[in-house]
């Protein structure tokens, strides 16, 4: 009999040590989201609102992400939110700020997800009309007890590539002074020994020589997510979007899962309507 069992033993597989979880992580900035009417007050002049069509469309992209964790931007408010993610499988967190372009995240309600304090040092100028964003920072914790930290940003526009330290723009200094705060942000992540992701709109074309990366990696080592590949938004071009991995997160990335989701429509003039941004995300197995 035991020589018996001693076989069957052997016909079985190994069972793994320990389960792995995997799960979707998106960025996607979706272009001045907001439920205020055309020509209010707090929205620039030429800025043109959805309709309920729009608002569908971004409904059905939206389910065809079917990420467990979107990192979001310029969304106004949790209203907006809703408007294209539905609540009763999404819970929404934005960063406590009154601008009508705040970073944040959707994520599944069955997911351990806390709330940290934003990253209120992005916001340069915190009591200007447009002020600067701050970074929206919330920790997944897996069944397993594992923890991911995640921290949603939009940094300053117009300085998309060329030297950030030494440019006499304006726009430039401005994300010379964001970037050691997000620097700090990392350097912290590091001590910690915590895994950590960054995403969202970077407004930044980055290379692996770029000034931003290139300070933010000497701060813990960092891959791109989307490194090598070109962006097949509306066009085609460089990305600006990115997402950034550090500490044991870096391992965890399901090999070939960086995906962009393109729109199916052509007409450029929909741009403004759906997003100038598409979706990109990829694949974590968390241990």
């Amino acid at each position: 009999m035991r020589a018996l069992l001693l076989a069957l033993c052997l016909l079985l597989p190994a069972l793994p040590l320990r389960a792995q979880t995997t799960i979707k992580i998106s960025t996607w900035n979706i272009a001045w989201l907001t439920t205020k009417p055309t020509g209010h007050p707090d929205l620039p002049p030429d800025i043109r609102t959805r309709s309920e069509e729009d608002f569908a469309r971004l409904r059905v992209y939206a389910s065809r992400l079917d990420a467990d964790i979107v990192a979001l931007q310029e969304i106004d408010g949790p209203l907006a939110a809703a408007r294209v993610f539905d609540t009763r499988e999404y819970a929404i967190h934005l960063t406590e700020e009154r601008d009508v372009q705040r970073p944040g995240f959707a994520y599944r309600r069955n997911l351990n997800v806390t709330h940290n304090p934003d990253l209120v040092g992005l916001d340069l100028r915190p009591t200007a009309r447009y002020s600067l964003r701050r970074g929206a920072d919330i920790t997944l914790t897996t069944p397993t007890g594992s923890r991911l930290r995640l921290l949603s940003i939009h940094l300053n526009a117009g300085c998309r590539d060329g030297a950030i330290a030494t440019s006499e723009r304006r726009e430039c200094d401005s994300l010379a002074r964001q970037v050691p705060v997000l620097a700090g942000w990392i350097a912290e992540r590091r001590r910690e020994g915590v895994p950590f992701m960054i995403l969202g709109d970077f407004n930044r074309r980055i290379g692996r020589d770029d000034e931003l990366f290139t300070a933010l990696n000497e701060a813990a080592p960092l891959t791109r997510a989307n490194e090598g590949f070109r962006n097949p938004c509306w066009g085609g071009g460089d990305f600006v979007d990115h997402i950034l991995l550090g500490g044991a997160a870096r391992g965890w990335v399901v090999p070939d899962s960086t995906r962009v989701l393109v729109y199916a429509e052509r007409d450029r003039r929909l741009r403004d309507t759906i997003s100038d941004h598409c979706p990109l995300s990829l694949r974590l197995a968390l241990p």
